[in-house]
């Protein structure tokens, strides 16, 4: 069977042929398979792999321990439904003990799941309806938050919805203001203050590529929410175990109220957790609390014991430092490439993340991307396709390096950057 040939099977039984409206690709792609820093389409083709499924593969593919993890649960247990399980208080207990806001955790299957809690909760301990997000994050799919991320520049301070079919009323209640913009914050949220419930937070922006945080920002969040009530939200569904087990907070040395995890927690398996201050986190219906919570999924010991095996490789430290080392070359390789053949680059990131935008100038809220050249982006990342580099063909998009790259793989990378740059410098005039 051929890409093209199953694609089409797909789209008679899909809509578009895929189940996420974010996975379409210019080309049909069906996959086989994945091993480490590589996948397979059905006709052989290998790819070495940045995209990493938008960033939980922080081991690499199809990682023996996490898979044996996995494998070990689903041979003992699998899903009761009622109770717990000794899976499900190991991991609480292991986000607890990493994570610095971390008392208490509730597992469920994905990062929309657990920002919606987080939300409700807000709410709940509050009694305030509004929610203040910022231009460029994105934080699930549910309606109270899905809007404003990548927007047009007429988009810019108006509401943006990103879907048809919103609630209105979720719509006019939710507050978007332009990230590390400190008079802006304190002007809503003093003018606002016994309307808003929780502010959410991406610490890096990642999408949008990566964009940094301002310290001063952060600590005025932190002051602003102390100050006035507000609970304070870290969305650390991408940061949270790619950046480290204590995820960005740690970093940044702020403690958020609630903070939700997902993506690299278990290298690939459905796993999302929503942990907190235990005075917040008891007021949930499974301690008997007025805030409802459930999930028939959550707490899988699949996924759970993926998790636990994920957070045993990261706990020594040296994962995450090869990490480190080797998205910096990446980062370093490919703006020494631009800045060598005079095109208008800059290479951000963070960590094992790394993000070619086609432009110049600083960069610390999402307004200033809208100088990003989005036609070479795209161009780029399909030229590296090509060379067998898989890299997300969307503008902006970040890359992820696994602990399952390697140096020759980064070299190689670069060497399919620059002949791609000068296939387009050649074909498109890119400068």
């Amino acid at each position: 069977m051929t890409n093209q040939s199953l694609f089409e099977k797909a789209q008679a039984v899909t809509p578009g042929g895929v189940n996420s409206g974010t996975r379409g690709l210019p080309q049909p792609i069906v996959w086989e398979r994945a091993a480490g820093a590589y996948i397979y389409d059905v006709e052989g083709k290998g790819y070495l792999d940045y995209h990493a499924a938008f960033g939980p593969i922080v081991l690499g593919h199809n990682h023996p321990a996490v898979d044996q993890a996995a494998a070990a649960a689903i041979a003992q247990i699998d899903l009761i439904g009622a109770g717990t399980t000794e899976l499900e208080i190991r991991l609480a207990e292991k986000v607890a003990q990493h994570v610095p806001s971390a008392e208490m955790a509730l597992i469920f299957g994905s990062g929309s799941e657990a920002t919606y809690m987080a939300q409700r909760l807000a709410r709940a301990v509050t009694g305030r309806k509004k929610l203040v997000k910022f231009q460029g994050c994105f934080h699930g799919w549910h309606d109270y938050l899905l809007m404003n991320i990548i927007s047009a520049p007429e988009k810019i301070g108006r509401k943006d919805p990103a879907s048809a079919g919103m609630l209105p009323e979720a719509i006019e209640n939710t507050i978007v203001l332009p990230f590390n913009d400190i008079e802006s914050l304190e002007r809503t949220v003093k003018g606002q203050a016994e309307e808003i419930a929780a502010i959410i937070l991406e610490p890096i922006p990642h999408n949008i590529g990566c964009v940094l945080p301002q310290a001063e920002f952060v600590r005025s969040l932190r002051s602003l929410c102390d100050e006035f009530g507000i609970v304070l939200i870290f969305d650390e569904v991408i940061t949270g175990f790619r950046h480290g087990l204590g995820g960005y907070q740690e970093k940044l040395n702020i403690l958020p109220d609630l903070t939700t995890l997902a993506k690299a927690i278990a290298n690939g398996y459905p796993c999302a957790v929503l942990a907190g201050r235990e005075e917040l986190m008891m007021r949930f219906s499974s301690a008997g609390g007025d805030v409802f919570v459930a999930g028939t999924y959550n707490g899988h010991p699949v996924s759970t014991a993926a998790a636990l095996a994920t957070i045993a490789e990261l706990e020594d430290g040296t994962v995450h430092k090869r990490l480190f080392r080797l998205g910096e070359k990446a980062r370093r390789g490919l703006q020494e490439i631009a800045d060598r053949l005079d095109i208008d680059m800059t290479v951000a990131g963070y960590g094992s993340v790394f993000v070619p935008y086609f432009m110049s100038g600083a960069i610390s809220r999402y307004a200033d991307l809208l100088r990003n050249n989005t036609e070479a982006d795209t161009a780029f990342r399909n030229e590296m396709i090509k060379r067998g580099v898989f890299m997300l063909p969307l503008a902006m998009k970040r890359n992820h390096v696994s602990a399952a790259h390697t140096d020759a793989d980064i070299d190689r990378t670069l060497n399919a950057a620059e002949d791609a740059l000068k296939e387009m410098m050649r074909s498109r005039g890119l400068r």
